[in-house]
């Protein structure tokens, strides 16, 4: 291996500020802080898609919207449905 062309594997401490959870791994990223660790703000123990806790977000009505789209077609057809069936 080339000498001078590696980044420096080193242990570091990882801390998460949306759960307070602290663990100690080895990586090559430089700590930003002046404590030696490197903080996140969020990780898999808090993170609502890793703990199950996620959530539909409707963003601007377009679920409602859809749902609405749909049921209107699928009355106009029960609807023709049913005229020929009178007759």
């Amino acid at each position: 291996m080339k000498a001078g062309i590696h980044p420096n594997y080193e242990p570091r401490v990882f801390h998460c500020y949306g759960c307070g959870t602290e663990w100690e791994t080895r990586t090559t990223m430089k700590s930003t802080s002046s404590d030696g660790k490197i903080h996140l703000d969020i990780c898999s123990n808090c993170h609502p898609f890793f703990t199950g806790k996620q959530k539909l977000v409707d963003k601007a009505g377009r679920v409602e919207r859809f749902r609405r789209k749909y049921v209107k077609k699928d009355a106009t057809k029960a609807g023709a449905e049913a005229e020929p069936a009178q007759s």
